[in-house]
């Protein structure tokens, strides 16, 4: 079982028991960091969020079936307070635990089913190749996402697509796509940029990240751009954990160069992870 297939049969197995993303992480064996990553990279959800929409789920069911005791509902789902379960659950389903016991129906309420792993979605993996870089300035457009919202990064290149060849002190003819501020709800930021000799005399809306000299696992990714998140779950699901190498605490990235076309999205690219060296 890969890291992620482990995290899902132990947030299921647990569901109604207090359990931390350290206990997740212990289950999966691997880190806190690489356990959560993996797990966005496979599903789209944050490990913790889907804990969450799964243990509302549950008890959006027995409401449905007329469980008396909404405050007893709440306890199992983690909530302390009645007022705390209704707020998560508004924001979840937008109805009140009330309504749905009164309607008696499931009807209209986005239901978070256990999630079932398909693993053809791993892909033939390239063996990577290990470098270690130098140090380097990137600066661009920069988001913070989650993992739920991340499919709008495409949006992103598009808005950045004007300021390439036109930013002061930008050198060399690759753009990268930065990951950094990684936190344990899966949000992170990511700044689509070009590399820089200096980060003066830049616009003020452009984000600035330093990348240090550091071990990589280089990976290729030669099919089409819109198939990247499959090689990023091989990665992080399938490769890293079976490879005896530790995720470093550094910046990950995509590297695009000249053969990748941005109106095409053919060409391919390559993933750069930290590793320890």
């Amino acid at each position: 079982m890969n890291p992620t297939e482990k995290a899902l049969w132990f947030v299921e197995s647990h569901l109604l028991e207090a359990v931390s993303l350290d206990d997740i992480a212990q289950s999966s064996g691997v880190s806190r960091f690489h356990v959560t990553r993996a797990f966005g990279a496979a599903t789209g959800r944050s490990v913790m969020g889907y804990m969450r929409a799964r243990r509302l789920t549950e008890a959006a069911r027995k409401l449905a079936g007329g469980a008396p005791d909404i405050l007893s509902l709440a306890l199992d789902a983690g909530y302390n307070s009645h007022e705390a379960f209704t707020r998560a659950f508004r924001d979840q389903f937008g109805t009140t635990p009330e309504l749905v016991r009164a309607r008696g129906t499931l009807d209209n309420l986005d239901l978070v089913e256990p999630i079932l792993m398909d693993q053809s979605f791993l892909a033939t993996l390239e063996p990577p190749r290990f470098e270690t870089s130098r140090p380097f300035l990137i600066a661009g457009l920069g988001e913070r996402y989650s993992c739920e919202s991340s499919a709008a990064i495409p949006m992103q290149w598009q808005r950045f697509g004007p300021y390439i060849g036109n930013i002061p002190g930008e050198t060399g003819d690759v753009a990268y796509g930065v990951c950094v501020n990684g936190d344990d709800a899966g949000n992170f930021d990511y700044i689509a940029g070009v590399e820089v000799s200096d980060f003066s005399d830049l616009p003020k809306e452009l984000s600035r990240v330093r990348v240090p000299a550091q071990k990589y696992a280089v990976f290729a990714h030669r099919e089409h751009i819109s198939t990247i998140r499959r090689t990023v779950n091989t990665i992080w699901n399938k490769w890293l954990p079976a490879s005896g190498h530790e995720i470093a605490d550094a910046p990950e990235f995509e590297r695009y160069g000249t053969e990748f076309d941005p109106r095409s999205g053919n060409g391919g690219l390559e993933i750069w992870i930290p590793v320890k060296a």
